[in-house]
């Protein structure tokens, strides 16, 4: 692809993540005045539902959109994902790599929550690394702001 292309995308991606990390960032404040429990009530579990949704959403947006096209668009060689989070901690894009991995780590156990026996360590995981989530979202509307401006 070309940079005509790639910049539109990637603007379009952004865009788009910028939006599912505002609604990520409701649910994680609202779910951390709650506590992960058993015995949580149904309302309590619908919302730790729609954290560990957005949560996924959001990684997936940043990691499979986002930093993909930008790698692309910057002429990176980068082909697997623990290449493109070392590439972009490098390059300042994201805070951490180390970070993001966990970041997908714990999306995939979301994804595939059928097979976690403990959804309340879900729960928590999740509310644990979403900061790291937000941060890496920021920092890279931070760096596609300064190094693509409209």
């Amino acid at each position: 692809m070309r940079a005509e292309t790639l910049q539109p995308l990637l603007r379009a991606e952004l865009a788009h993540l910028v939006r599912a990390a505002v609604s990520l960032e409701k649910s994680a404040a609202k779910c951390a005045k709650l506590e992960p429990s058993p015995r949580q009530s149904f309302e309590e579990e619908e919302s730790f539902d729609a954290l560990t949704s957005k949560f996924a959403r959001s990684a997936d947006i940043l990691t499979q959109k986002v930093l993909k096209t930008l790698v692309l668009l910057l002429r990176e060689d980068a082909p697997t994902f623990i290449d493109r989070m070392n590439l972009c901690e490098k390059l300042g894009v994201i805070p951490s790599a180390k970070a993001l991995v966990e970041v997908r780590d714990l999306r995939n156990m979301i994804a595939h929550e059928y097979a976690t026996e403990d959804l309340m360590q879900l729960y928590a995981d999740t509310l644990e690394l979403a900061p790291a989530l937000l941060s890496a979202i920021f920092s890279t509307r931070a760096f596609i702001g300064e190094r693509f401006p409209e």
